[in-house]
């Protein structure tokens, strides 16, 4: 489980193909520090731990994740946001993330407001997932706080701090982002459903 609080930004060192699996080397400050089996989110992904030598450390995503992933369109030198599982002694910042992405969502807004950013996000609404306004989405493993809610998109203001210690610095119109809906969120949208 995470809390979508980063912890430092990773950088992809290599990708390296096999059948429909990719290896990602990933050098970070903390790479040295994992272990093999710890589950870890790459932009909000959680992938396990197979390798690890001085500071990079490698991970596999399946074609399973690719699909459904940004993943997919990674490409060497893009920066990734890591963070390790929350800790049973440690206070709980942020909210309750999975490291179970929903689904991709496109960047359709960047603005700036005089040293904030508002971005907004337009997803596929077929999935059933919502947000509301003043709930937790999370965003390449971001915890963040929906600003201004839709049927198929949302908004959320950023402060400077997360612009500078996460890849949303990065995000552009157009970009594709990670999207991990709120699990009480889900729960409820599912019990809807299932009354009709």
């Amino acid at each position: 489980m995470f809390t979508g609080i980063i912890e430092t930004l990773g950088k992809v060192k290599d990708i390296v193909k096999e059948d429909t699996n990719i290896h990602l080397y990933i050098e970070s400050q903390i790479s040295n520090e994992l272990k093999i089996d710890q589950s870890v989110a790459h932009n909000g992904v959680c992938l396990t731990i197979v390798g690890i030598e001085e500071n990079f450390h490698q991970v596999t995503a399946i074609d399973e994740t690719l699909q459904k992933t940004n993943l997919q369109d990674l490409k060497i030198g893009d920066v990734m946001n890591i963070e390790r599982c929350t800790q049973a002694n440690g206070r709980f910042d942020g909210h309750i993330v999975q490291g179970h992405v929903d689904q991709i969502a496109t960047c359709i807004s960047k603005q700036d407001q005089d040293g904030s950013f508002v971005f907004t996000f337009q997803y596929d609404p077929k999935l059933q997932n919502i947000t509301v306004e003043k709930g937790s989405i999370t965003v390449n493993g971001i915890s963040l706080t929906v600003v201004n809610s839709k049927i198929d998109q949302f908004s959320v203001a950023i402060i400077p701090y997360t612009i500078e210690h996460t890849n949303l610095k990065n995000v552009e119109v157009g970009t594709k982002v990670n999207l991990e809906f709120d699990i009480i969120g889900k729960y409820v949208s599912k019990i809807m459903a299932l009354r009709d």
